[in-house]
Order: C-alpha cells, then structure tokens, then sequence
C-alpha cells in the first residue's frame, strides 16, 4: 500500500501547481480566445480544487498523511509551473494538454496498482479521473483542430 499512498500523495503535488497553473494562466491569458479560455481555464481550476480535496482526504482514510505543503509539491511534482506573464492562446492549450495527459498516465498507474493490491476504493476513485482528463483530452484536442 506504501507505494499507492506515494503516487497518491505525488498526484496530490501534481494536482496542486497544475491548479496554480490554470489559475495563473486564467489570469493572465490574452488574444482572441480570451473570453472562452478565461471561462475554461476556471472550470478546470474549480474541478482541480475539488479534486485536491478528495485526493488528501482519500489518504487519510488509508491512514495515511497527504503532502500538505507548498515545498513538498514542489519537490514531487513533474508539472511545470507557469510563468507570470501574459501568455496566448496556443501556449495555454499545448501545456494544459500536455498536462492532463500526464495526471492521465499517473492515475492510469495508480489504478493498476490499487488493482494490484486490493485497494478497490482507491481503484474505483482513479476510473473517475480517468474519464474526466479523457474527456478533457479529447475536446482540449478538438479546440485545436481546423
């Protein structure tokens, strides 16, 4: 189970600047799909919240302790946190899918190794993830097309 709570508690770093992240973007993106983007980004940012909070909760009912400082996510986390500056439409796009494709992978593990070890809450809680950053993915992707 160590190891789950670890990906679990590494998830929560991820989750935690991928929120700054979106926040930071929300703030400051600019061009012609501001009015859309600026509306997503924050749907997106309010899901991650949500999404913090179950995460940290999840560990504690395994008995476990959630990573709860702003160092300690970014030590474990492998998301790239934004600059503070304006930014376009197509940087946003490329690094927030790039992004959900990650926690994608991540949770994808997870489930498999919750699986693994009989931690069928754990799994069950990753299948919603995955169908979230899938659906995500798809219509992030579909922006993008001509």
């Amino acid at each position: 189970m160590e190891n789950v709570v670890n990906d679990l508690n590494v998830f929560l770093s991820d989750l935690n600047v991928f929120y700054r992240k979106l926040q930071n973007y929300h703030w400051n993106i600019v061009g012609p799909h501001f009015f859309v983007l600026h509306a997503k980004l924050e749907e997106y940012y309010d899901e991650i919240n949500s999404q913090i909070d179950e995460i940290a909760e999840h560990i504690l009912m395994l008995g476990k302790q959630p990573l709860g400082t702003m160092k300690d996510y970014l030590e474990k986390t492998c998301i790239a946190e934004a600059n503070n500056e304006k930014v376009n439409d197509n940087i946003v796009l490329d690094n927030v899918i790039k992004d959900y494709g990650t926690l994608l992978q991540k949770v994808t593990k997870i489930k498999k190794d919750a699986d693994e070890q009989n931690l069928y809450d754990t799994s069950s809680l990753m299948d919603d993830f995955i169908s979230s950053y899938t659906k995500h993915l798809w219509m992030l992707k579909q922006s993008l097309e001509k």
